[in-house]
């Protein structure tokens, strides 16, 4: 019997539901991960919800924390870490793998294990590699315990940006050209995967961006002019993930939009466009989180424009068979065709965050588009669904 049918005692009918919001991790997004929680923490209302902070220290240990959101931010250009807001150095949290049992227990080496109670949903505010790719929603599934966001293949198909545009593509969305390097090609003939990127610069031109291909947050991302650069922007994009993406230049405009799960089906928000940031040389992690570069909120486009990338962002949404919410990424090109760049299954929810500033100006703001993501991962399911 699963864990959502089991009947419940008189006390767990009285209790308000419990959040067990999952932050930092073993990415290098870690940090900004601790920035969304301690934004989410903030707005979640108490009177309606217990709330448990669970932190993922960068090797990987589940520690208990202080409910302190005002200790997660970015501080003299700095993003915090799970460390410096752990309970303990050793303590650690473990979840239930019985879906029939949903209490989490934390243990420190010497003393008896202390049960905290049961946990009624899941906020994964996870950035990154295990934890946004599917990793962390499987031991979900195996715990029987529902979570805010997308399930195991929309996450990992929405990490891999390889396997998101192949998925795309599938579906008759437009997608830029692109470059897959694996881990093997590299290793055993550089030559031969330098040669595959010439050919693909030969035929789409310079600059070139390399990428880690399953990254985030703009982080390792190298914008390479000529052939000089290549190597030194491969063994950037490689320290955060073995397999990279190279893509060309597009021209155009940055459009972003945002999908939401209401209980009739997702929704698209107005969309955002991301200006030309004249101190960088693209849009990147420096840009989005520490210069906080300004987003325009509506975009200025046209009725049809808006309307169009709309459709598109509920459609790559619907075909990546994604759950709870998305900000789709595109390039408005020149000749007034979107073409899709990426998706992001947990997108930021800092202050300054594109996401959930595009839901207040469509009406839904901050505490409530908490809100409505908890209540959907409530009604939702556990399983095959």
């Amino acid at each position: 019997m699963s864990s959502e049918n089991l009947p419940q005692s008189p006390e767990q009918q009285l209790r308000k539901p419990r959040v067990a919001v999952v932050f930092g991790g073993r990415s290098s997004e870690h940090g900004i991960s601790v920035v969304t929680a301690g934004a989410v923490l903030r707005s979640i209302d108490r009177t309606k919800y217990d709330v448990l902070p669970i932190g993922i220290t960068t090797d990987g240990r589940w520690a208990l924390t202080a409910d302190e959101p005002d200790r997660m931010a970015i501080t003299d250009r700095r993003t915090p870490s799970v460390e410096q807001l752990a309970d303990s150095a050793d303590g650690g949290v473990v979840l239930s793998v019985d879906p029939a049992n949903r209490e989490v227990v934390y243990s420190e080496p010497g003393s008896v294990p202390k049960v905290l109670g049961e946990v009624d949903v899941v906020f994964p505010m996870l950035h990154g590699p295990y934890g946004e790719d599917g990793t962390l929603q499987g031991l979900l599934e195996l715990s029987g315990i529902p979570y805010v966001g997308s399930g195991v293949l929309a996450s990992a198909v929405g990490q891999d940006k390889e396997y998101m545009k192949r998925v795309f593509i599938s579906f008759g969305l437009p997608v830029g050209p692109y470059e897959v390097i694996r881990p093997r090609e590299w290793e055993q003939d550089r030559s031969a995967a330098r040669k595959k990127i010439i050919d693909f610069a030969g035929e789409h031109g310079w600059p070139l961006f390399v990428k880690p291909a399953r990254g985030g947050s703009s982080m390792g991302i190298t914008k390479v002019d000529d052939l000089s650069g290549l190597d030194d922007a491969i063994a950037e994009a490689q320290r955060h993930d073995p397999k990279i993406l190279v893509e060309s230049l597009l021209r155009g405009r940055e459009i972003e939009c945002g999908v939401l799960e209401f209980e009739d089906g997702p929704r698209a928000s107005v969309p955002a466009e991301i200006p030309p940031v004249t101190a960088h040389e693209f849009y990147d992690f420096e840009a989005k989180y520490i210069d906080s570069a300004a987003g325009l909120v509506p975009a200025p486009l046209t009725p049809e424009q808006t309307a169009e990338v709309r459709r598109l962002a509920v459609e790559a949404f619907d075909a990546a068979s994604c759950e709870g919410l998305v900000r789709a990424d595109f390039f408005l090109q020149e000749n007034g065709e979107f073409v899709i760049n990426e998706i992001n299954t947990m997108p930021g929810f800092t202050p300054i965050s594109m996401y959930p500033r595009m839901w207040q100006e469509s009406g839904v703001g901050y505490p409530e588009l908490v809100d409505m993501l908890i209540q959907a991962a409530l009604r939702r399911p556990t399983g095959l669904r």
